[in-house]
C-alpha cells in the first residue's frame, strides 16, 4: 500500500546538503540528524500550519511548561531502503495511534492523521537519500511533542510543538546484552504514565540503569511496582522469555508499552507455529528455569533494537548464564521481521507502507 499526501506543508529548502561529510558506516545511534525537520504548532486550540525546514536549533521561553512539568511525548519509527531504491515504512498507523494515546494522558492535543502521516510521507521523501540500502541500515524517525506555553503555574500547556527529526541508523546494541533484575527501583506504577511515550519514563530509568551499568550490566528488566514478583520490560524494550519450547511476554498494562515490535514478533512466531503465551512470568519462575535448564532464551524487542538477545541474568546479586543456541528463535524472529521490513519476504501481514 501507499501513502496519499492530502496535506499542503510549506518547505524552506537547504542551501546545500551535509549528507556527503557523514560517514554511514560508522554512525554512532541517533547522533546524525539529516537536512530537514518538520514543525507544527499548536495554539489558540487549533493545529497551525506544518513547516519543513532545514535542521536548526530553534528559540523556546525559559518557562515554557515542558521545563517544568515533563509534557513531552514521542514517538520511535524506522524506514527501510529495498533492493530497487524503494522507501518503506512499518507499521506506521500503530506508531500514531499510540502517539495520540501518549497525548490523550499527558493532558496535551492529539495531532491529526494528516499532520502526522502526511508530515511523515513529505519529510521522509526529501531525505530518501539518507535511507541507505542493505540489511542494518535504516533512517530512525523521531515524531515528538512539547509544551511550548509559557509559565511557570501547574497546569496543562495552552501551546505545542510537534516535530519530526530523522537520523540515520545502524545496529542500536552491539555485543552480548546482560541485565540485572530489579528487586527495588520500578520502571512504572499502576495509575502512571507507563504505557504512554512519555519522555519523563525514560529520564527515570536513567538512575538505575547507571547503577547496573556500575556493576557490568547493561540493562535491567523491570517488575511489577507493588511485588517486584512480575516481569514487565527490559530496559527500553518489551522482554520475551523462552522456557523449553513456549514463548512467553507480559500483557500490556497501564505500567508496560504497547510495542509495535512485540506485537509484531508475536504474530510472526504464531504464524511459524512457535507455542506463544502472553501473561505475566514471575521472578521465581525464571530463576528456577534457569536453574533447571529450562530457560533457553531471553531477548528484548523494540524499534531500535529490533531484537536484542540477552546472554545473562542476575537476581540479588546471583548471576545466571543463558545458554547459547545457534537456531534461536530470538534469531529467527528477527530474521523474519527484517526481511519483511527490507521487502526481502513476501508481506503477508500488509505491514509496509511505500512512501
Amino acid at each position: 500500500m501507499s501513502l496519499k499526501n492530502t496535506l499542503e506543508i510549506d518547505i524552506v529548502s537547504i542551501t546545500s546538503s551535509k549528507i556527503d561529510s557523514v560517514d554511514f558506516e560508522n554512525i554512532a545511534f541517533g547522533n546524525i540528524f539529516t537536512d530537514y525537520m518538520l514543525i507544527c504548532d499548536f495554539k489558540e486550540g487549533n493545529w497551525q500550519k506544518p513547516l519543513i525546514k532545514p535542521y536548526e536549533p530553534f528559540m523556546i521561553d525559559p518557562s515554557a511548561k515542558v521545563f517544568h512539568y515533563g509534557q513531552a511525548i514521542f514517538e520511535g519509527m524506522k524506514a527501510y531502503k529495498d533492493e530497487n531504491d524503494d522507501v518503506w515504512l512499518f507499521r506506521p498507523d500503530e506508531n500514531f495511534h499510540r502517539f495520540n494515546k501518549s497525548a490523550v494522558r499527558m493532558a496535551m492535543p492529539e495531532v491529526p492523521e494528516a499532520i502526522f502521516i502526511d508530515g511523515l510521507k513529505t519529510i521522509i521523501d526529501l531525505e530518501r537519500n539518507w535511507v541507505k540500502k542493505g540489511l542494518g541500515n535504516t533512517l530512525y524517525i523521531r515524531p515528538f511533542m512539547i509544551a511550548i506555553g509559557s509559565g511557570v503555574i501547574a497546569q496543562p500547556s495552552t501551546q505545542y510543538r510537534f516535530m519530526i527529526i530523522l537520523s540515520p541508523a545502524k545496529s542500536y546494541y552491539s555485543g552480548e546484552v546482560k541485565v540485572i533484575v530489579a528487586d527495588h527501583y520500578s520502571r512504572a506504577a499502576n495509575g502512571g504514565i507507563g504505557a504512554a511515550k512519555a519522555a519523563g519514563n525514560y529520564s527515570a530509568q536513567f538512575y538505575p540503569t547507571k547503577l547496573a551499568n556500575d556493576k557490568g550490566y547493561q540493562q535491567i528488566i523491570w517488575t511489577d511496582d507493588a511485588t517486584h514478583t512480575k516481569l514487565e520490560e527490559a530496559g527500553t524494550m518489551n522482554v520475551f522469555f523462552r522456557i523449553n519450547d513456549t514463548l512467553y511476554t507480559a500483557p500490556t498494562s497501564e505500567r508496560i508499552l504497547d510495542g509495535v515490535t512485540r506485537k509484531s514478533l508475536i504474530d510472526l512466531a504464531i504464524r511459524e507455529g512457535l507455542h506463544v503465551e502472553v501473561r505475566s512470568v514471575l521472578v521465581d519462575e525464571l530463576v528456577n528455569a534457569a536453574k533447571d535448564g529450562s530457560l533457553k532464551e531471553i531477548f528484548g524487542a523494540g524499534t531500535a533494537a529490533v531484537v536484542s538477545p540477552i546472554s545473562a541474568f542476575a537476581y540479588q546479586d546471583v548471576e545466571y548464564t543463558l545458554p547459547k543456541i545457534e537456531d534461536s528463535f530470538a534469531l529467527q524472529l528477527k530474521d523474519k521481521l527484517t526481511k519483511i521490513q527490507y521487502k526481502l519476504a513476501d508481506d503477508t501481514f500488509g505491514w509496509t507502507v511505500k512512501v
